[in-house]
């Protein structure tokens, strides 16, 4: 248990450096500040997928210093779970009830262990429930954070 009270899925994350969506890009870095400030965290697996695309994706390309920056200073102090036996199987136990990918697994299962009440990510469907887990995709009009 991490104390959080919500976790936050990599699009997040991307979304708060996305300039040609201003209204996702505010609405993530809100998410973004509260998440510092405590309520929230991530994973070992959003730091791997956010600076993969931010390493190839972005227009530009992040460079190997800001990304350092960047772990340093916001993907770090978020992380609270790291990957474990325990972690893959209870990943795999999620995908064969709720028949997710693999790696929507993985983050589900890594909120879950982080005992978060609130998964916000817009790749699942919203308001759907997994145990004491609410998926909440923080960009549909008319959600409060």
């Amino acid at each position: 248990m991490s104390g959080a009270e919500f976790f936050l899925d990599t699009n997040t994350l991307i979304y708060t450096f996305d300039k040609t969506a201003p209204e996702k890009q505010v609405k993530a870095v809100q998410l973004l500040e509260l998440a510092l400030s405590g309520k929230g965290c991530i994973s070992f697996q959003v730091i791997q997928e956010f600076l993969n695309l931010a390493l190839r994706k972005f227009d530009p390309p992040m460079t190997e210093v800001q990304a350092k920056r960047y772990l340093q200073t916001t993907l770090e102090p978020l992380c609270r779970v790291f990957a474990d036996v325990a972690l893959y199987e209870q990943a795999l136990t999620v995908r064969e009830r709720w028949r997710f990918s693999f790696y929507d697994s993985l983050i589900v299962a890594a909120a879950l262990e982080a005992g978060c009440s609130i998964l916000y990510s817009e790749d699942l469907q919203h308001g759907q429930k997994i145990e004491n887990l609410t998926v909440i995709n923080p960009f549909m009009e008319g959600i409060q954070s």
